[in-house]
Formats: C-alpha cells, structure tokens, sequence
C-alpha cells in the first residue's frame, strides 16, 4: 500500500520548501519532493535559487566587489594594497560552501518539523477518489505515494536560445556562469536583465571584457525609467559594461574555444564579436514538463503555466501552485509566499498575497530596488501623483561608505498621499526597500514616512529625504 500524506508538495525550491514547513506546523502529515542533487548525488534542497540562482550569485557578487574595492574603492580611504590577486577556484569554493550551508538547513528545518523528504521527479499518476497518486523516480527507483493534497512547486527553467544550445563550457545558462573556472578575456551576455546584469557585473570586476546584447529597444524596461537611465549610465561607465539595446540576432557559431555572434544594432548596423564565454540569459519558462497533468486533467495553459484563481488552486480539487508556475512575478519571496499562504489555506486560513507590494532587486552595484508602481505606468494610467527625490550623494552615511551614487524616489497620490511606489538605485537598495513595502502595506501616506524619526547617520534617512520631498519640504535638499 502506498504511503499516504495529508499534503505532498512536488518541488523543494523555495514556493516548495516553505509550503511543506508551514503544512507539518499546521498539523499535516506532509512530504517534499525535489530532485535537486549535490556534487555526492544526495539531495540539495532549495531549487534554483539556493543551489545555482539566487544565494551563490550574491556570493560571487560579494568575492568580486571586494577585490574590485581592494584595487579602486579603498585608496580614498586612505588604504592602499601591494600586490593584489584573486583565487577564482577559491570563490567558486566559498561560493559552493555558502550554497551547503543554506540547503542543509532546509534538511534540519525539515527534519524539526517532520516533513518527510522524497529525492527524484515527482509526477501525477492517477487519481484514486479523493486522492492523488503520486509516482516519484529517482533513475531506476520509483516510488509511489498518496496525498490529500498536492502543492506543485517546480519552479522555472531557462529559456533556451533557439539553435544554440546549451553546453555550460563555451554557452552558458546561470548554472555555467556561476562555475566559469577562469575569468574569460571577452565574455558576452545575451539578455541584459536581472541574470546578465548581475553575472556580467561579477566577470567585468574580474577583468573580463563584457558585452550585453538585448533586444528590447529600452534598458530595464521593467524599472522605473529614470532609475533604468541612471543604472545604464553607471553601470557603463563605472562598470564598464558594455550595453547594447535594441539589437537584432544573427547567426551564433560555437567553435572549438570561442563563440562568434553576428547582431545588427539599433542603427541597422551590421556587428560582430567573438567571445571565449557566451552566457545565455534570455528569461526562464515554467518546470511542467513532465508532471504527468494529463493523467488527472490538470490544465496547463499555452505559456507552460498552471492556470490556478486568485488563492492558487488548481482546476483539480485540491491541488495548489505556486511561483514560477503560475502567473506573476518569478520572485524567490513572492513563491514563499504564496507556499505559506497555501498551506494556511489548507488549513482553513485566510492569508493573503498582496502582488502590487512585493519588492523586485537587482544586486549589481549599485543596487536596484522597487515596489509598487513606476512614474511610467502613472502617467499611462492618468493618476495624478507628486514625487519625492533625493540623492544618496547628500547622505552622510552614503558619504562616509565612499557609496553615494544613486538616488530614493517617491510616488504618492496627489490627492490622498497613499504611497503609489517606491524606486531606489544605491548602497544597499535591497535593505532599505523594505520600509517602502511596509509602508505600503499598511496603505501609509508619504506623511506618514516623514513624519517618522530616522537614525542619524543612516542611508535610510534618504527615505525619509523623498518623502518630506513629496509635500516640498525637504530639509537638506
């Protein structure tokens, strides 16, 4: 007879993992599945983001800034350095060290919490009454269990680059560019979002010549636009990137030991590079393939997603998704979210996920921070707004980090003064976000952030600078 679970959640990522804590607290009988593998072929809990996405790029990101600092950042500090080398083998072990520490405490948490842990592909078998067979394989192993619910968590994969695919030795995914053993002489980056951004920055610190081709006509067409042009002019001249929108591929041959990319620019200019590395880095599709959906009827819609309502159910009775697979943002905290939203509803609980106050970051240098909405999306909409603007580089703080670049940027409306959204480029845009997402769920005014005392010295007093900014009361601007 197969084992039965209350809950059994397909995926350890981080929609995953959380949404199996927060069920065995409830009280269910709960089980993860997840086929992520280590170096020694036993489980790597965290998906993506904890074993090749988000925590070993920060990782990296960290080694290079340092070094980048040894060689230009500390001289006005009055700290000056001989001889400077790095280790990359050494990175790329700290890195992995990180990435252990993280996915093994998913194991201790889930040992704490009894949550029992299934290594291999889950997938829908059949559908027994009011219960859902699930078969698990692991190569030639194959188990099979049951469960009142089911969670799906299987995340995203990268998008693939039609005819060039993938060999994480001369064409990279994320997974590649985080594991490049020596730094490439001329490295290129398709896609100039988020991941080409970030990998781009830490390879160019390193010493490599980088070069991001992207294909939309605007840089960070996401971000708000005065944000995006400050982060182009920054990052190409101090970073040094070098930034290319608007392009059109031609023709990709991987040779032997190098990659040429033929591309017109947004001229009509025909170009042409050869690069030693070529990371792809295109955007991510959701994991459904092979879940077995058609077994149960389970519906997938023409984008790879699962089509679920508003609190995440399935068209099945249920059955639950969350993160990647669904619709809304592909962001590590916002699949937590909806993991735990879940399991509390499962448990007859009525949580709630606000989508318009969840913070997207960029962790290049400097920062790139927002929630809510961009001045852009304002005016289209015809809402009447007043903003607020300060500069990191009239912080005292920001001053005394040698990190003043940047700028806090308030939106409020014109007639209630609710904070509409919230647009930070600086040092530690990451931290500083979070008293806007605050703010905003508690539906603050900009008042209500000036009127509230800040540290002094802090970066975050720039918050507070934006919004005295929106009643034109700024006090030291």
């Amino acid at each position: 007879m197969a084992q039965q679970f209350d809950v059994v959640v397909i995926g350890g990522g981080p929609g995953g993992y959380v949404a199996a804590i927060r069920a065995a607290q409830l009280g269910f009988s709960t089980a993860c599945i997840d086929a992520t593998k280590n170096a020694d072929g036993k489980a790597s809990l965290g998906g993506t983001c904890l074993n090749v996405g988000c925590i070993p790029s920060k990782a990296l990101l960290q080694s290079s800034e340092n070094y980048h600092n040894t060689l230009h950042g500390f001289a006005e500090h009055g700290i000056t350095a001989g001889s400077v080398k790095f280790d990359v083998a050494k990175m790329l072990a700290r890195k992995q060290d990180i990435v252990n520490k993280n996915t093994g405490g998913i194991t201790f948490l889930f040992r704490k919490n009894k949550v029992t842990s299934f290594l291999g592909y889950g997938s829908f078998k059949a559908r027994v009454g009011d219960r859902y067979q699930i078969e698990i394989k692991d190569g030639d192993k194959v188990d099979l269990i049951e469960a009142t619910h089911v969670i799906i968590a299987t995340g995203s994969k990268v998008r693939q680059l039609p005819g060039v695919p993938v060999d994480n030795q001369l064409v990279l995914d994320n997974e590649g560019a985080l594991a490049i053993p020596a730094v490439p002489k001329k490295l290129g980056v398709i896609g100039g979002g988020v991941i080409g951004l970030e990998m781009g920055s830490v390879w160019k610190r390193l010493g490599a010549e980088v070069t991001v081709l992207e294909a939309a006509p605007t840089f960070l067409g996401a971000a708000d636009e005065q944000v995006a042009k400050e982060a182009f002019k920054l990052f190409t001249k101090d970073t040094g990137l070098d930034i290319h929108t608007g392009i059109k591929l031609g023709d990709i041959k991987v040779g032997k030991k190098d990659v040429s990319v033929n591309w017109t620019d947004a001229s009509g200019a025909e170009q042409k590079n050869v690069f030693d590395k070529l990371i792809v880095a295109i955007g991510r599709v959701p994991n459904t393939d092979n879940l077995g959906a058609e077994a149960v009827g389970l519906k997938i819609n023409e984008r790879g997603q699962v089509e679920v309502d508003d609190e995440c159910r399935a068209n099945l009775p249920n059955v639950w998704a969350v993160g990647d697979v669904v619709r809304g943002p592909m962001l590590a905290h916002k699949s937590s979210e909806e993991g735990v939203a879940v399991a509390e509803r499962i448990a007859g609980q009525h949580p709630h996920v606000d989508f318009g106050v969840i913070p997207w970051v960029i962790y290049t240098n400097p920062e790139i921070a927002w929630v809510g909405k961009t001045e852009q999306q304002l005016k289209a909409e015809g809402v009447e707004y007043k903003k607020g603007q300060f500069l990191f580089s009239a912080n005292g703080r920001a001053l005394a980090l040698g990190d003043s670049k940047g700028f806090v940027k308030m939106l409020a409306d014109a007639k209630t003064d609710r904070i509409l959204g919230v647009h930070i480029i600086g040092a530690h845009a990451s931290e500083l976000i979070t008293e806007a997402v605050v703010a905003m769920e508690f539906q603050a005014s900009s008042e209500d952030i000036a009127r509230i005392v800040h540290a002094h010295p802090s970066l975050s007093e720039a918050m507070h600078e934006a919004a005295l900014g929106c009643d034109k009361r700024g006090l030291h601007s």
